[in-house]
């Protein structure tokens, strides 16, 4: 990201706000209202970056839920390659990219499933069209065709026509649990803003470093 503008947007973080920073979670939060109240579409989404099993990497977009002092949790079909790869090797990298707010967010930890009880709260609080596509969708398989698709969706909407819907079994979510968050400022003539909380594992105090754009 090599842009060079005039620095005269709203929101800008300042130098201070950095040295003042020691709690990552808090600073999270903070960016992500801004991103709320500055974003048109998804502030909470983020790039998901995971490796299947020869340690080839895959990338994709999905949608932060819940952001608390453990962890990041989104959501997902358990038959999902992304799912596949996380139970395999549970670890994994986000980025939050708000390109109105001329920042980003870089996310490393370790991946872990949320609670059944967590996973039925969430899932509960869903629009019931996006409860019936969960049970519809096989989710990265093979579709031999979008009417395949429609006639599953039509086949559920019956079945759950009346009442709640349960949660399927094979859908539910993770927590990633970061080891390291880096955040990201843009600055005119690529002098960025750049600073790294890190620590060896979740139970360790934070370390803040800061580093050449």
């Amino acid at each position: 990201m090599d842009n060079e503008f005039d620095g005269s947007y709203d929101a800008t973080l300042q130098a201070s706000d950095f040295s003042e920073a020691d709690d990552p979670a808090a600073l999270f939060r903070r960016w992500m209202e801004d991103a709320t109240a500055a974003e048109i579409n998804d502030p909470n989404a983020m790039a998901l970056a995971t490796v299947d099993g020869e340690g080839m990497p895959n990338i994709r977009m999905v949608l932060l839920k819940d952001a608390e002092v453990d962890g990041f949790v989104f959501y997902t079909n358990l038959g999902s390659t992304k799912a596949r790869e996380l139970t395999d090797n549970p670890k994994a990298a986000l980025c939050f990219h708000w390109k109105s707010l001329r920042r980003q967010v870089r996310v490393r930890g370790l991946m872990q499933p949320v609670s059944d009880a967590e996973a039925d709260e969430y899932f509960a609080s869903r629009p019931k069209g996006s409860q019936i596509g969960a049970w519809a969708s096989k989710q990265s398989q093979v579709l031999e065709g979008r009417f395949a698709l429609e006639k599953r969706i039509a086949k559920y909407t019956a079945k759950f026509n009346v009442g709640r819907v349960p949660r399927p079994s094979f859908w539910s979510g993770f927590r990633l649990t970061p080891l390291e968050i880096e955040f990201w400022h843009d600055r005119p003539y690529r002098l960025h803003d750049r600073i790294v909380f890190s620590r060896k594992s979740e139970v360790e105090a934070w370390e803040k470093t800061r580093l050449y754009p």
